[in-house]
């Protein structure tokens, strides 16, 4: 096998092989056992709460983190991730089951897998990380506050006369106009499970505080028959076998409707699992296989659509849960799926008595975990452009939708990246003022630094432009631009003909040959440009030029 192959065939290998190639023994399997039980006594609730919150039923959570979680740690690039349904996805989930019903929803997570499955043979994971910081807090701090809003009706036990709206502006003017319904026994549910969550996670860390939560809410509701609204009252009793796998029903105009939101699904989808694979990595010292994690979450995408799941992704909460309870590796998220199958097989009936101001309460602390509140702040706090970027992707996600919000962000960061690059590619520049008079110097020496692309060329080129008005020679040195782009080639081309018009010489020094290339594509060669190794050489050159033309005088 050459040396190529071996570099290059990993990238699509999924972990359990590397893992299973390491060696694996029993002592092994108990560790992987006993952290994919802790993984799915958190995820239980969680599954059936995301579902309820993104307006389909209970059950179709269970389906995916049962089929979508056990595919992602079988294929996936990363050894400790969970995959499931994520509160990410709330938000996109009930838009679309919305727009197109049910079937829609089906469809666009099929082909929202395959386009996972493209995202990740095309080798496009790599680029993903390349997402500006402030927009991944401001879109997980938006996620967050549209999560939080989406229970204030279970939290509450309100009763609408309608449907609950969707988006933000006018959902808080129906749940006011509801607030005479509101239910004290709910509140009371709700305000308990989330004190005993929080008081767990203080006193026993340890504990799994969501499920014991919500079993003890559940058993107080029935002892006590509080009228409150539960998963049996909404929903009927939750099934207790797996469906028959089916392809989703596909016509043309079913697909052009499913389109944007699999392209949605996909985005987010590919963001949240690498970051999710990231956080991974930092707490073990691992590294994750991007693309083969893309690939693998869009395998289990098609899964989860085959069996009435809907949107896989990497869930952050349930990877570090399954770090910090000792996983070994992509087995312990496999088990995990298991074990929340064998959990809808014996006990599905149970399931029933759990009220819904108790899976509410559950998500407000998952929405408050998720808000990243100090980081949020910091970014505020550390300049008006990082301020700008987080703000308008935070307010875009609450008040427009979740794909803007990314795009918008990712622009606008683009933007800043971009002004802050030219405006480092204007140190060592020499001032133009006062080059225009008789008595200019022989030779104009410019100090570059940093990368001159096209933001710094535009920027730049004008101030060039005025330099070489006057002197016998002009110089450009290299020796910090580490690469150089086609905009900023096209402006020294220009230079070049100014200064040839005018009697003068441009000199490059110590450009290093990535940017040599650039500038030769760009017909920057000798003689309309002489290349020197530094600006010793340049002051050698004019000498000795200026000494053979005195001698050539008459």
């Amino acid at each position: 096998m050459t040396k190529t192959s071996q570099t290059d065939a990993p990238e699509f290998l999924p972990k359990i092989v590397t893992v299973l190639r390491e060696g694996y023994g029993r002592s092994d399997l108990r560790a992987d056992a006993l952290a994919g039980l802790t993984v799915a006594i958190v995820a239980l609730p969680l599954s059936m709460a995301i579902a309820i919150a993104s307006g389909v039923g209970p059950e179709r959570g269970l389906y995916t983190a049962i089929i979508g979680g056990f595919l992602v740690s079988a294929f996936g690039g990363s050894r400790f991730q969970i995959g499931g349904p994520a509160g990410a996805f709330i938000v996109l989930i009930a838009a679309c089951a919305t727009a197109t019903g049910i079937d829609g929803l089906m469809l666009a997570t099929f082909l929202s897998g395959l386009m996972l499955i493209a995202v990740g043979v095309l080798r496009v994971g790599s680029y993903i990380r390349f997402i500006p910081y402030p927009v991944t807090v401001g879109f997980t701090a938006g996620i967050a506050v549209i999560i939080f809003a989406s229970q204030l009706r279970d939290l509450l036990g309100l009763q609408l006369s309608g449907a609950e709206p969707g988006e933000l502006l006018h959902k808080i003017p129906a749940l006011w106009q509801a607030r005479g319904t509101v239910s004290p026994a709910a509140c009371a549910v709700a305000a308990a499970t989330i004190a005993l969550i929080l008081a767990l996670k203080r006193y026993r860390p340890n504990w799994p505080g969501l499920l014991l939560a919500v079993v003890t809410a559940s058993t107080v509701v029935t002892v006590l028959g509080l009228q409150v609204e539960t998963i049996g009252t909404r929903f009927g009793g939750l099934p207790n076998l797996l469906p028959q796998p089916a392809l989703p029903q596909m016509t043309v105009p079913m697909v052009w409707a499913a389109l944007p939101w699999a392209i949605s699904f996909t985005l987010l989808g590919a963001i949240e699992s690498l970051l999710s694979a990231v956080v991974a990595d930092g707490m073990t010292g691992r590294r994750h296989r991007s693309n083969a994690e893309l690939v693998a979450q869009g395998i289990a995408n098609i899964g989860s659509s085959l069996f009435g799941g809907f949107c896989v992704t990497g869930t952050i909460a349930r990877t570090a849960t399954n770090v910090r309870a000792g996983s070994h590796g992509p087995v312990s998220g496999m088990l995990h799926a298991v074990f929340v199958l064998a959990f809808m097989l014996i006990a599905a009936p149970l399931a029933a008595y759990i009220p819904l101001a108790a899976l509410a309460g559950v998500l407000v602390i998952v929405a408050w975990n998720m808000a990243e509140k100090e980081e949020l702040w910091a970014l505020i706090r550390s300049s008006r452009a990082d301020a700008m970027v987080v703000l308008v992707t935070l307010g875009l996600v609450i008040f427009r939708d979740l794909t803007t919000g990314i795009v918008v962000g990712v622009a606008l960061g683009g933007a800043v990246f971009i002004r802050r690059m030219s405006d480092a590619a204007d140190a060592g520049l020499p001032e133009p003022a006062g080059q225009h008079d008789p008595s200019a110097p022989e030779l104009v020496v410019c100090h570059l630094r940093g990368p001159y692309f096209f933001g710094a060329a535009a920027r730049l080129g004008s101030v060039l432009d005025r330099i070489a008005d006057a002197p016998q020679g002009f110089a450009v040195d290299f020796t910090e631009v580490p690469f150089i782009d086609s905009s900023g080639a096209r402006s020294f081309a220009l230079l070049a003909r100014k200064t040839a018009r005018k009697g003068g010489r441009l000199f490059f020094t110590a450009t290093n040959p990535d940017v040599r290339a650039v500038l030769h594509s760009h017909g920057l060669r000798e003689p309309a440009v002489t290349y020197l190794p530094n600006i010793a050489a340049v002051d050698a050159v004019l000498a000795e030029s200026n000494h053979s033309e005195s001698h050539a005088a008459p």
